[in-house]
């Protein structure tokens, strides 16, 4: 077995699918760092903030001081124009890995999927040979030239777009996004800004919608593996990517997406396409593909980290069954497991923070933005630390036996608002659990909401009737 698979992904392939990708990322990437700078997103999001969610074991990564932050971002542009031309690759590729990592570690407001899907491909490009052909190493170094590749390296692509795929339906076998929410409150919201929006109001189409996203998903991502339903998965993947960029503010996600998907087709697919395509004006002489070079037997660590790799990615989304919770309701298990556009979740709330037998109280956004404080408020470990964040400052100002308590209301998928945390715990003194339920997150009430519930009963609160809106993007 572990012959086999050794000969098996040390195949010589056509390194032009690899070095499309490298293109199509990079490229994209170039893209979302001028939007950042576009629409002042840097200071928004890591110069403007006072306090940043850190992630666990990584307090150590801070905001650098303005300018040098916007610097830092630039970096991360020009390495990923660097990548996109193939121009000191393997320089290149580790710079963008190192920089656009450090600031996904900034704060934890700012998690998205498709930047956690980036970190991913760009730790797997660093050890690629994706620089072999449509790059200028290859033009300007030619020991760096080459035809082929293993096909590990468009394995393990392969791998984690399909891990990605299949667990972005499975996550969605909820009983709520099978009934119909929340995706019949974001596409009726949008109801008059299309001429087809009438439809939404049907609930059967967001039924349709729903089941269909799953489907797609855990049957689709399947059939991308086999050439005879490939062509025709990739264009309903194309259509269905198009529409959640017409009907979603999701930035890059949808175009990477499709970019990576294309790494399903035969490793010398651009080279086809662009044949067919000239074929269509001239007669084209006839192919005569390079030789194939003997292959070289990738080492048993290289198969070692491919199996490791494999693992930890599927372990990291099941891990949310280990814990006997909603974690669509308490967050256990969320993050890094490809719950992309599955919850709406709207909130609102106060701190009580008591000392020295005085008493405060704290609205969230007198310390964090208005951003952060949305999506605090709707994530049990962010609540937990802005609470430890509370305890620090006024520990700073002289007070003892700091007690901080928090009373929010929170609204999932268009439900009634109930209670969040319990309001009588010192968050101070409860520890959070990162292997068992935080026992001051109180239970989810209603067990099952759809488009029936929410079409049904008009004295539900409307969306605008919350004052802090987490429009749950990830």
């Amino acid at each position: 077995m572990r012959e086999r698979s050794i000969a098996a992904l040390s195949t010589p392939v056509s390194g032009l699918s690899l070095a499309a990708f490298r293109i199509a990322l990079g490229a994209l990437l170039v893209w979302d760092c001028w939007r950042f700078i576009k629409y002042d997103r840097v200071y928004r999001y890591w110069v403007q903030p006072e306090f940043n969610f850190t992630y666990s074991g990584f307090g150590w990564v801070t905001p650098l001081p303005d300018p040098w932050i916007h610097l830092a971002w630039l970096l991360v542009g020009i390495s990923a124009f660097f990548v996109m031309l193939g121009l000191f690759y393997r320089v290149s590729i580790v710079v963008l890995t190192v920089t656009f990592s450090y600031f996904f570690l900034l704060d934890k407001a700012e998690y998205l999927n498709h930047f956690y899907l980036v970190i991913l491909f760009l730790i797997l490009m660093c050890f690629l040979p994706a620089h072999r052909q449509l790059s200028l190493d290859a033009r300007l170094f030619p020991q760096v030239r080459g035809d082929h590749v293993p096909y590990a390296s468009v394995f393990i692509l392969r791998m984690q777009m399909e891990i990605m795929l299949i667990f972005a339906g499975i996550v969605k076998l909820t009983p709520d996004w099978l009934a119909g929410e929340p995706l019949g409150l974001w596409l009726r919201a949008q109801s008059n800004d299309f001429f087809f929006g009438f439809m939404f109001h049907y609930d059967w189409v967001i039924l349709a919608g729903a089941w269909g996203t799953v489907a797609l998903h855990v049957l689709g991502a399947p059939l991308l593996l086999w050439k005879k339903t490939r062509l025709v998965t990739f264009l309903v993947y194309c259509f269905f990517h198009s529409m959640n960029a017409v009907f979603f503010n999701i930035g890059i996600f949808p175009w990477m997406t499709i970019a990576a998907t294309t790494i399903f087709f035969a490793p010398d697919w651009p080279r086809r396409v662009a044949r067919w395509l000239l074929g269509r004006f001239e007669d084209l002489p006839a192919y005569n593909p390079p030789a194939r070079p003997q292959a070289r037997p990738i080492s048993a660590l290289a198969l070692a980290a491919i199996v490791g790799w494999v693992g930890v990615q599927v372990a990291l989304p099941l891990r949310a069954g280990a814990f006997p919770t909603e974690v669509r309701w308490s967050g256990d298990g969320h993050r890094f497991s490809w719950r992309m556009r599955i919850y709406d979740r709207k909130a609102e709330g106060h701190f009580i923070v008591s000392a020295n037998g005085e008493e405060w109280i704290v609205d969230p956004t007198d310390y964090l933005t208005k951003r952060q404080a949305g999506k605090m408020l709707v994530r049990s470990d962010m609540v937990h630390q802005f609470a430890g964040y509370l305890e620090t400052v006024w520990r700073e100002a002289g007070y003892e036996d700091v007690a901080v308590r928090a009373d929010i209301l929170k609204s999932l998928n268009g439900r009634p608002a109930q209670p969040f945390v319990d309001p009588t715990v010192d968050l101070t003194k409860a520890p959070l659990a990162y292997l068992s339920p935080d026992p001051w997150v109180l239970s989810l009430e209603r067990h099952v909401w759809g488009v029936v519930d929410n079409g049904r009963d008009p004295d539900l609160p409307k969306p605008e009737d919350m004052i802090v809106i987490d429009p749950s993007l990830m």
